[in-house]
């Protein structure tokens, strides 16, 4: 009878171990499953920042490194053979989250499917053009593209427009795909969010990493306002006051926004080319923190959708603190904005304005 009984019990034992083996196999294999591609069209793919921004993507940059991604690349036919280049360099790379590359100049087999659109090409300034000229042609072309966007790609793609003027860009975009959600489509400050975080870096002498919650307000142009006003950097455990650390209102308050404000025409001067690398980076660096989540206790600014918090008129897209949560922004609502701030956050509105009032009138 004893040892019927442990026989018995020796079946339980063994049987529980079988169950727990399988539940452990599925689960590991559950786990283990292959994420769905994202599709992340980049428009203007053949050129610097493009060519920057593309081998970021497909190495998880962006999306981080258990994302499967599929390109999409869109340029002029004037540069079909250098993107056709470029997605050669892309499966010579033979990047193991690369699923598919589409290299192309039709904006509607660009815009196909998309989750994720990094709008990079636009009409550059060239010598001897007016303002109302290269809003004029932008319009143009932001007008198409958010028409293409609408009709091919998918219903909850998210738009991050990067080519200059960004802010308006983004606003004629908006207007222009009206199913797309409002907080869906955004504009690129996270480069000039990045610069302010470099220079404090480098004036205290502190790993960038350790210097949180600088601000970009406004335009993406020389009137943005980079405040430092809540900004903090770790130190020994604890984050103290930027501004207690610097101990310098007077640099703070003119040579460090000049410099944020301006890096962009410095580095034009220095390389005698545009900031690609960085901009690239920063615009891997808005998407992965917009579908990612920002990390608990931080904010990063993006140009986003005005709602009229602190007093900025609804209907600009302007540059904000934000967090990120589930692939959703949120303006960080409270901070207090003294006089000195609130005149510099009032002046790049009133551009901002400015700049609609030109794109509209460039649509009549």
């Amino acid at each position: 009878m004893e040892n019927i009984v442990l026989f018995q019990k020796i079946l339980v034992v063994l049987f529980t171990i079988a169950f727990f083996w399988k539940l452990v196999k599925y689960m590991w294999s559950f786990l283990s499953m292959e994420k769905e591609p994202v599709t992340v069209l980049v428009t203007g793919a053949a050129g610097q920042i493009g060519y920057a921004i593309v081998p970021m993507i497909a190495r998880g940059a962006m999306l981080g490194p258990e994302q499967p991604v599929i390109l999409h690349m869109l340029d002029i036919e004037p540069a079909a053979e250098s993107l056709n280049g470029v997605k050669m360099e892309l499966i010579d790379a033979a990047f193991p989250l690369l699923r598919g590359v589409v290299a192309t100049t039709d904006i509607q087999e660009a815009c196909k499917g998309v989750n994720i659109a990094v709008m990079v090409g636009g009409f550059p300034r060239k010598e001897g053009m007016e303002r109302k000229d290269v809003m004029s042609k932008n319009v143009s072309i932001y007008k198409a593209q958010a028409s293409a966007l609408e009709k091919n790609a998918a219903a909850d793609v998210k738009v991050l427009v990067v080519a200059n003027p960004a802010n308006t860009n983004a606003l004629i975009l908006k207007e222009f795909a009206p199913s797309i959600p409002e907080k869906n489509i955004t504009c690129l400050t996270r480069l000039d969010h990045n610069r302010a975080l470099g220079q404090i870096s480098e004036k205290l002498n502190v790993h960038v990493g350790d210097v949180k919650n600088v601000i970009i307000w406004g335009n993406h142009s020389s009137t943005q306002y980079p405040d430092v006003n809540h900004a903090t950097v770790t130190v020994n455990g604890g984050d103290k006051p930027v501004r207690e650390l610097v101990a310098n209102d007077q640099w703070l308050n003119t040579e460090f926004i000049t410099t944020v404000q301006q890096r962009g025409a410095a580095i034009i001067k220095a390389r005698k080319l545009s900031s690609a690398l960085s901009a690239a980076s920063s615009a891997c660096d808005h998407i992965r923190d917009w579908v990612l989540g920002t990390p608990k206790g931080s904010w990063v600014s993006m140009g986003v959708y005005s709602d009229g918090s602190y007093g900025i008129q609804p209907g600009l897209v302007y540059s904000f603190p934000v967090t990120c949560e589930k692939g959703q922004w949120s303006i960080v609502q409270g901070l207090k904005i003294d006089e000195f701030s609130r005149g510099k956050l009032d002046a790049t509105a009133q551009e901002l304005i400015e700049e609609k009032s030109l794109a509209h009138s460039c649509l009549n």
